[in-house]
């Protein structure tokens, strides 16, 4: 595994991995043991933004901190597949109806039926990469490479909350309604984003989940 680590302005580290299973693996480690003057870490597709504070750890010290802990992912990341070593064998399972308003766009463009579509997504098993875009959406890996697409080339400007969908290597819930240009193959009722919840968000970095085809 390659890992480079920069600075980003005087109270954070950006740490540059290889696979959204390293930053997963990663996030995971800092949570379970922060070093000295740690704040937060912010996961991405294939960085992770650490914030510390400068009054009680340097960028100099924490640097190869970092980089060991780096390490200790690449050795993890393989947990994220192998189902004996996994630490939270929870999977969030998720109900969703199939008949997003792209499906059959979809189906014809990955040269699939809509029903072998509809078989490979709820087969996958997907994990929270990292969140973004809006409060409780999450990016989630482990999409069929069959069903890998680039966004819409004209983007909708409403997208209703709860509707399913694929864009690149990734599928998502949208938690709100909102503009968006991914792919949407369902719609689920399963509330992404509560704030009466603790934490609101439904996914978090590392959540394991599943869909499964319901009719209503």
């Amino acid at each position: 595994m390659t890992t480079h680590i920069r600075t980003a302005g005087s109270s954070a580290l950006l740490v540059c991995l290889d696979t959204p299973k390293h930053v997963t693996a990663l996030y995971h480690d800092l949570q379970a043991d922060p070093p000295e003057g740690f704040i937060e870490a912010i996961p991405a597709a294939e960085t992770v933004m650490v914030v510390f504070d400068p009054s009680r750890a340097a960028a100099t010290t924490l640097g190869p901190r970092l980089r060991a802990a780096a390490e200790r992912a690449s050795m993890s990341a393989r947990a994220i597949d192998d189902p004996s070593m996994r630490q939270n064998p929870v999977v969030v399972t998720i109900p969703v109806v199939y008949d997003g308003p792209d499906l059959h766009e979809t189906a014809r463009r990955v040269g699939f039926g809509v029903d072998e579509v509809v078989r490979r997504h709820v087969a996958g098993e997907y994990v929270v990469a990292f969140c973004g875009f809006a409060p409780g959406f999450a990016y989630l890996s482990g999409l069929d490479s069959a069903l890998i697409l680039p966004r819409r080339s004209l983007p909708r400007t409403r997208i209703p909350a709860g509707s399913v969908a694929v864009s690149d290597r990734y599928t998502c819930v949208y938690p709100h309604e909102s503009p968006g240009g991914w792919h949407l193959l369902g719609r689920t009722s399963t509330v992404m984003w509560d704030l009466e919840r603790e934490p609101p968000a439904l996914l978090t970095p590392g959540t394991r989940v599943r869909f499964e085809q319901v009719t209503t």
